[in-house]
């Protein structure tokens, strides 16, 4: 007779026990980032909705905001940091092929040898290693997990595209899933189109450039992140509904039933639409720190829920509605019960 392979068991039901963010200090206005790419604050507010955002220094790095944006969420759980067993780390900045940056964040913020691993999904990355967590809470293969959406964008757009240099911006937010004795965390409905891979991408792959290294040497151009905005916010204006319906209706609620949405913080005009084919409630709080933070990608939707908390727009126990998009093109969204914040 075969042995028998044991299996382990989790929890019921998972929430985010807390949450924390890191903002840059500097603060980039429209006027600054207008000049190089021939443009104007009227028209960048008209296109995004963006009247500033927060550009990283030298010394504030994807590691170095993790661990910020971490060490608060960990205290916002009333947790010590050895009680988290895994973390996840979600973005598309950090610049190494290997090792991972959730080692190295983990191993900076003193956790007891956790598992630890990077994902990329773009701008949906939050949400996707939200259910990740959440699944592995309820599957019993960790008891506590720190999420971290992270992005140093500025290391990556060319500040003369038009298409880019206006849009993105840098920041990290951080939360800890854990068990609960009610449903925290509602069911993810995610997926992909590969068909519009080429919608957001890097303009070239680092074996493309290494050969023009070789052929031009230093009048070789680095990649950069390129971005076709016409065709995202054609996909993102009717494709997402349906997303955003599927997951309320998973969590078992109606639009009505929201306090409020964060949707990852891409363009003011597609967070405008969105809340509008809802039909949510005027009493429904909607996530709008595109307006001081710019898209900041997989950190965008932690670092909006912050903001709704912190100028009390939502509060703590609330249900509210993530919705993320990006590269890939890769989309996630699920409900959750607002968390404590720091």
């Amino acid at each position: 007779m075969a042995a028998r392979i044991a299996s382990i068991s989790g929890v019921e039901h998972t929430a985010i026990l807390g949450l924390g963010v890191y903002r840059p200090a500097r603060i980039v206005t429209n006027e600054e980032v207008a000049g190089p790419i021939e443009s104007s604050d009227e028209w960048i507010r008209t296109r995004s909705g963006i009247h500033t955002r927060r550009f990283a220094s030298d010394e504030e790095t994807i590691l170095s905001m993790s661990v910020a944006a971490a060490r608060d969420a960990i205290e916002a759980a009333e947790l010590e940091p050895g009680e988290i067993d895994c973390v996840i780390v979600a973005t598309s900045t950090w610049l190494l092929l290997t090792p991972a940056a959730a080692p190295q964040v983990a191993g900076e913020l003193g956790l007891n040898h956790p598992a630890a691993f990077d994902i990329s999904a773009g701008c949906a990355g939050f949400c996707h290693a939200l259910a990740l967590a959440s699944d592995l809470v309820k599957g019993g293969t960790a008891r506590h997990v720190l999420v971290i959406g992270v992005e140093k964008l500025t290391d990556a757009v060319n500040p003369k595209d038009r298409g880019t240099a206006f849009l993105f911006a840098d920041g990290a937010g951080a939360v800890v899933v854990g068990p609960s004795e009610e449903p925290g965390i509602g069911p993810t409905v995610w997926g992909s189109d590969g068909t519009q891979h080429h919608a957001i991408r890097q303009d070239k792959d680092w074996m493309d450039f290494f050969r023009e290294i070789d052929d031009k040497g230093l009048d070789a151009v680095r990649p950069y992140l390129a971005m076709e905005g016409t065709a995202v916010f054609r996909w993102a204006a009717h494709s997402l509904e349906k997303v955003c319906r599927d997951a309320i209706e998973r969590a078992g609620l109606t639009p009505g039933d929201l306090d409020a949405m964060v949707p990852h913080q891409a363009n003011g005009r597609i967070i405008e639409i969105m809340a509008r084919v809802l039909k949510l409630p005027d009493n429904c709080a909607l996530a709008n720190d595109i307006e001081e933070t710019g898209n900041t990608s997989a950190a965008s939707i932690p670092l909006a829920m912050e903001a709704l908390l912190r100028k009390g727009d939502a509060k703590p126990g609330g249900a509210a509605l993530l919705i993320a998009f990006g590269a890939g093109l890769s989309y996630a969204a699920q409900v959750v019960t607002l968390p404590n914040w720091k």
